[in-house]
């Protein structure tokens, strides 16, 4: 059965400051508690500020995480690099072939 502390009172006493305790305010902080490392004594001192078990009926579920719908994406852009290429080589091959015939005209 899971406990429910008040370390409301050991706030101002806990050596890695009052922050760490409240960032676990109103959860599970079992996984923050045990990833530490506490002394003996630290876990001797959890008895005093035990207020209670967890009642399961007021924990909520879990709810299973849904894939949102998604449009279909279209992974073949071969045909729009090359209407981007176009875009970009007609406008100058037209460039280059007046040039070359203004070139060509005005030697003759």
């Amino acid at each position: 059965m899971e406990q429910v502390y008040d370390v409301t009172k050991f706030m101002e006493d806990h050596p890695g400051g009052d922050e760490v305790l409240l960032s676990s305010t109103g959860q599970d902080a079992t996984d923050d508690f045990e990833d530490v490392g506490h002394s003996d004594s630290a876990r001797e001192m959890m008895g005093e500020y035990c207020i209670g078990d967890v009642d399961a009926s007021t924990v909520p579920q879990k709810k299973k995480y849904k894939v949102p719908n998604q449009p279909h994406y279209n992974q073949d852009k071969t045909s729009e690099f090359i209407i981007k290429i176009l875009q970009f080589l007609v406008p100058l091959a037209i460039l280059g072939l007046a040039f070359g015939i203004r070139l060509y005209t005005k030697s003759t």
